[in-house]
Parts: C-alpha cells; sequence; structure tokens
C-alpha cells in the first residue's frame, strides 16, 4: 500500500511516499481502509524528535492521526465494530503509548492514518461510528480540534456575556474552539489576519484584531480597558504568554494550548489561572461532535486538499506557507 513515510527524524522534508506493507490487526484491533486524514502540525512535533525520549518513534514512520473511514478488517476479541462500519476518530503513534493515556482511556494507538490503510484498537472513546450526515472530509477534521474545545470549554467553565481573546483563531484548532464558544454566548475576540477575517466572523467570532498590524494586547485594552475575562491561546509559545497575559483582567483566566506550555511561576500575578489544556477523548465526545457537526454548529473548516501522492507536500505546506483551517489529505478518491 502507500504511504507517507519517514526513514528518520527531522522536518517535513525528510517525508516521503513509499509502497510498504499493509498494517494486520491483532487482538481488539481494527483495520481501516482509509478515506481522508487531517494534516496536524502535533504529526511534526513528533516527527521533530522534540518528544522522542518519552515517545521514541521506531522507523520507518507513517504520521496521521486524525482520520475517516471504512472497517476493512476486526481482529480477535472486536466486538464493537464488523467490516463495512464507517468510523471516525484519533490515534497516537504506537511508540507514543506513555503519552497516549492523556489522550483517551482506553488508549487509542494506530499504525498512522497517513496510509491507504490503517490499524487502530476498536475499543476507545476516540474512535466512533461516523453519522450518515457528516462527510468523510469533515469527519477527518474534527476529533483533535474538536476534542481540544472541548477541554478548553470544560476547564473554562465560561458564561454568556463573557469576553474572551482566541489568539491563532483560524487555524485547525480555531475552527473548533471559536464555534462552541461562540454557542455558549461568550463574546469571541479572534486574532486572524485581514485575509482570514470573514472567516472567523463565520465561525462566530465578534471582533477580529490583525495581530500584524497592531499589538496585540494594546488594541484589545483599547477596545476593552478593563481586560478580557479569559484568554484561549492556540498560537503562541509559552515565553510569550507573560506579556500578552497584561490583557486579561483580573480574576481572570489563561487557557493554552500551544507547545511549549508557559511555565505558571513565570506570572508574576497571583490573581491570574494559567492552564495548559490537553485534548482528550472522554466516553461520547466524538459522537457529540459529530453531532454539532450534522447541527451545522461545527463547519466544515477543510482549507485545501491533497491526494495520498501529495501527502508529504500537505506537511512541508503546513509549516512553510499560511494555512487556514485544516490541510486534508483525501486517500480513497470517494468521500461520502
Amino acid at each position: 500500500m502507500k504511504a507517507v513515510v519517514a526513514t528518520r527524524y527531522g522536518p517535513p522534508e525528510v517525508l516521503s511516499v513509499e509502497d510498504v506493507p499493509v498494517p494486520r490487526p491483532g487482538p481488539g484491533q481494527i483495520q481501516v481502509r482509509v478515506r481522508a486524514a487531517a494534516v496536524n502540525p502535533a504529526d511534526l512535533r513528533t516527527l521533530s524528535g522534540v518528544v522522542g525520549e518519552l515517545s521514541p518513534l521506531t522507523f520507518p514512520h507513517v504520521p496521521g492521526s486524525d482520520f475517516a473511514g471504512t472497517v476493512s478488517e476486526v481482529g480477535p476479541d472486536v466486538t464493537r465494530f464488523v467490516v463495512g462500519d464507517e468510523v471516525f476518530g484519533v490515534g497516537l503513534p504506537r511508540a507514543a503509548a506513555a503519552m497516549a493515556t492523556m489522550v483517551s482511556s482506553p488508549v487509542s494507538l494506530t499504525t498512522g492514518a497517513m496510509a491507504e490503510y490503517a490499524v487502530f484498537e476498536a475499543d476507545t472513546p476516540a474512535l466512533a461510528p461516523r453519522p450518515d450526515g457528516v462527510g468523510a472530509d469533515h469527519a477527518a477534521t474534527l476529533p483533535i480540534p474538536g476534542l481540544t474545545a472541548l477541554a478548553v470549554l470544560r476547564d473554562g467553565g465560561f458564561a454568556a456575556g463573557q469576553r474572551v481573546l482566541v489568539t491563532g483563531a483560524a487555524g485547525g484548532v480555531g475552527g473548533a474552539v471559536v464555534p462552541l464558544l461562540a454557542e455558549t454566548g461568550v463574546h469571541v475576540i479572534a486574532t486572524a489576519l485581514p485575509e482570514d477575517d470573514d472567516y472567523v466572523r463565520g465561525l462566530g467570532a465578534t471582533e477580529v484584531i490583525d495581530y500584524r498590524a497592531a499589538d496585540t494586547v494594546t488594541e484589545t485594552l483599547r477596545r476593552h480597558p478593563g481586560g478580557v475575562d479569559a484568554m484561549v491561546n492556540l498560537t503562541l509559545p509559552g515565553p510569550a504568554l507573560v506579556g500578552a497575559a497584561r490583557a486579561i483582567r483580573s480574576g481572570g483566566r489563561l487557557l493554552n494550548i500551544a507547545f511549549p506550555s508557559p511555565d505558571a511561576a513565570a506570572f508574576d500575578r497571583a490573581d491570574l489561572t494559567v492552564r495548559t489544556v490537553y485534548s482528550t477523548a472522554q466516553p461520547g465526545d466524538l459522537e457529540h461532535l459529530a453531532a454539532r457537526a450534522v447541527a451545522g454548529t461545527l463547519p466544515s473548516t477543510v482549507s485545501r486538499r491533497y491526494t495520498l501522492d501529495e501527502g508529504a507536500q500537505a506537511y512541508r505546506d503546513l509549516v512553510h506557507t499560511h494555512v487556514r483551517g485544516k490541510p486534508l489529505v483525501v486517500v480513497s478518491g470517494m468521500l461520502v
């Protein structure tokens, strides 16, 4: 089968499309004929080796975590799915088993979704049936952004009318965070480029700050002199958040998902709650996200489609070009 493959750690330039053996499911596992796989920054973080001590990769390595596809084979002791079921979800590399407990329990591991076939653990809340009302392309973009957004909302305790600054709102996770915040009645202030203004407003942002034309903190405080109730950071690295937190009112909250995470001790403010939020799949979460997609709350954020032959280029574009929403690799050619 064809797959996007790396034979060593490195930047996206080490990726290529190769022929590799088809993985077979073992006990408690399913094989999936992948229809679509989302291109995620986390795949490149793993490939870079920055978390290599915690989760050393085995090469050749196939990246890809978010996917949608059709169950093509089931291993022994699998009762949850049968051949022909349409499924979607997220899995981490098998080498990342130590980290996978942060994503779901039981853990969700995979041989890599950027391939014609991939194997996943069957009994995990990080996999779910794909409903008829959500296309495979849409479903493949939901897991990591959606699960991260749900974790942010649970941790943030947001209420209608609160003002929340979302940095990096036009990115992949912003495509779920902004709509779900807006659905709760939150007043979302998004940072984005002018060419993404209509896009983030369409997601539910009430205000947009062009972060290149104006200092985000200064502009936020000009518009809201008392500061915002919370900041959801989707893009700024940890050290940059110390200054950015000036936009948050006394008693406010800073929720971060970006890497590297901030050191809470660096914030000389006893009145500020600083938390790093991790996406975790609880039972029913993916089904909830699919229902919000069917209802129109979570629209498709696919910005560009690639064929599997272009999969390595998709990762390079993620690093070297401006990306709105989620890039998607179409594997099977038919997305129904």
